[in-house]
């Protein structure tokens, strides 16, 4: 059996492009229906895509990066996995309740903003744009002003593309010959 299939080398794995594909994925649905681009769809659409892909999967991809020694990812996976579940678990709650959870994990999305300043331009903009999109939304919901919960919709889509972007370089880089997508 080789050291891999036996999971010798589970300590040196890697999982950062698994837990960006996942904050990746479901940012871009949470942003996209937050939009209401797409008709009779709304931010709560996104709940089971949230808590599997945002939720279990991130917080797995987490405590790996954990395994790993790498803090950041390691905190950022697993408290933004926490995230997805509770808010697709919690199912509707009132404005307050939810303006004041947005701004909670907006703080938590700034640290991981501020944490991120050694981990590259693209790590930065997820974690950025993460917080912006969470400070919209909560502004949206707390004043009842649906453009503003748009706006963050927007800009969670593109934090999202971001993290997919991210995820997708890293899988592929050199795998091709070449850098397929660069990233600084």
């Amino acid at each position: 059996m080789s050291n891999e299939a036996s999971g010798a080398n589970a300590r040196s794995a890697d999982a950062g492009p698994l837990g960006y594909l996942a904050l990746g994925l479901t940012l871009l649905a949470y942003g996209l229906l937050g939009t209401g681009v797409l008709s009779g769809t709304s931010v709560g659409g996104a709940s089971s895509l949230a808590h599997l892909v945002g939720g279990v999967t991130l917080f797995v991809a987490g405590l790996w990066q954990f395994r790993g020694g790498d803090r950041f990812s390691g905190t950022a996976f697993t408290a933004l996995g926490a995230f997805w579940a509770t808010w697709a678990a919690a199912g509707p709650a009132g404005k307050n309740t939810a303006g004041l959870f947005l701004l909670l994990w907006a703080l938590l999305a700034l640290t991981l903003t501020a944490a991120s300043w050694g981990a590259g331009q693209l790590t930065r903009a997820v974690y950025g744009l993460l917080t912006v999109s969470l400070v919209l939304s909560a502004i949206g919901v707390l004043s009842d002003a649906s453009g503003w919960g748009k706006v963050g919709g927007w800009v969670a889509a593109v934090a999202g593309l971001a993290a997919w972007y991210s995820a997708t370089a890293d899988l592929t880089g050199g795998r091709w010959g070449k850098v397929a997508l660069p990233v600084k």
